[in-house]
């Protein structure tokens, strides 16, 4: 039996600039972390050779090619597991909808766990490159590079994107920051969930006559990072704010009405910047504010559920590992 953890992630700032519409023009920059809320995947052999398969609905079939869930199915082609397993999934939030890289941290993880059945160790290049050919090349979704390589990696890391090349950087701040940063960051559920298909097909269309706002975004990706380097937190905080203003203006499906509202209300209450994660629309929302004001602001979303989080080091890792 092969249990493999992979983490979610929160993306600060950058995130549209990974998409290869942009990036092979204009190289694209995101401001990224992996986060201890994870996905898990456990793949067991079976005493036949059927393939069953556990997520919201039960699967049982004969051959790779009848698997009805296409993560699923293209991560069983890819590593050549043809069969005689049972696959369960697990994840600590939603799995449709979050904002949280969700999809990506499932095929890393599946690719991870079947890599692992089969005694191998993959890097976690690897990972992250075969599961971006899964989503893009494969399943043609539109979707950027960066969720994959986060959940590969972990950690806060910086990810720049130019026309052949992924460079994953480790950004370095020092222990104190980055416990003030675990801190000041506060998680509020929306109750909301969206399918991010439609919001990314909306914004990928839409980069040509938004490449100005890209740029801008891409921008502010390099200086959050150098605030976060030299501790300069409620700096980082308002950097958060101006990228979620520019976040906005990619496509109308980004925020809504409701979302507005809430993080107006955070933002009254004492939050300096915050932005919905991942796609928008729905699912989370990212709240940066001192402690001192985390009361007020808990009392102002008193509707939403907040969830508690921290920065994860570790990308996707196998957490046990029994062969019989």
């Amino acid at each position: 039996m092969i249990v493999v953890q992979t983490p979610l992630r929160i993306s600060f700032l950058g995130g549209g600039t990974d998409f290869d519409d942009y990036y092979v023009k204009e190289g694209g920059a995101v401001l990224s972390t992996g986060i201890n809320l994870s996905v898990y995947i456990i793949v067991k052999e079976r005493y036949d050779d059927y393939i069953y398969i556990n997520y919201s609905k039960k699967e049982i079939v004969e051959n790779v090619n009848r698997i009805e869930h296409e993560l699923v199915r293209e991560a069983m082609r890819m590593t050549g597991v043809e069969g005689g397993v049972e696959i369960t999934t697990l994840a600590d939030v939603t799995s449709e909808g979050s904002g949280l890289g969700s999809s990506s941290s499932f095929t890393v993880g599946m690719l991870h766990a079947l890599y692992a059945y089969k005694g191998e160790l993959p890097t976690a290049e690897t990972l992250a490159k075969q599961a971006c050919q899964i989503e893009i090349d494969i399943l043609h979704r539109p979707i950027g590079k960066q969720d994959q390589y986060i959940a590969a990696y972990g950690n806060l890391r910086f990810i720049k994107f130019n026309d052949s090349t992924v460079c994953v950087e480790k950004v370095h701040i020092s222990k104190d920051t980055k416990q003030r940063l675990n801190r000041n960051l506060m998680l509020f559920y929306t109750g909301k969930s969206r399918k991010s298909a439609t919001v990314l097909e909306s914004q990928k269309n839409n980069i040509d006559a938004r490449t100005r706002e890209l740029s801008e975004m891409k921008r502010l990706a390099f200086e959050a990072r150098d605030c976060l380097q030299k501790g300069a937190l409620d700096d980082f905080g308002e950097i958060l704010h101006r990228g979620w203003e520019y976040k906005k203006k990619l496509t109308d499906k980004v925020s809504t009405t409701e979302i507005d509202n809430y993080y107006a209300v955070a933002r009254q209450a004492g939050a300096i910047g915050g932005k919905i994660c991942g796609a928008g629309g729905g699912g989370f929302l990212l709240l940066y504010c001192r402690q001192d004001k985390q009361e007020e602001v808990r009392r102002a979303l008193s509707l939403l559920r907040e969830y508690s989080f921290n920065l994860k080091e570790d990308g996707s890792k196998v957490i046990f590992n029994y062969q019989g």
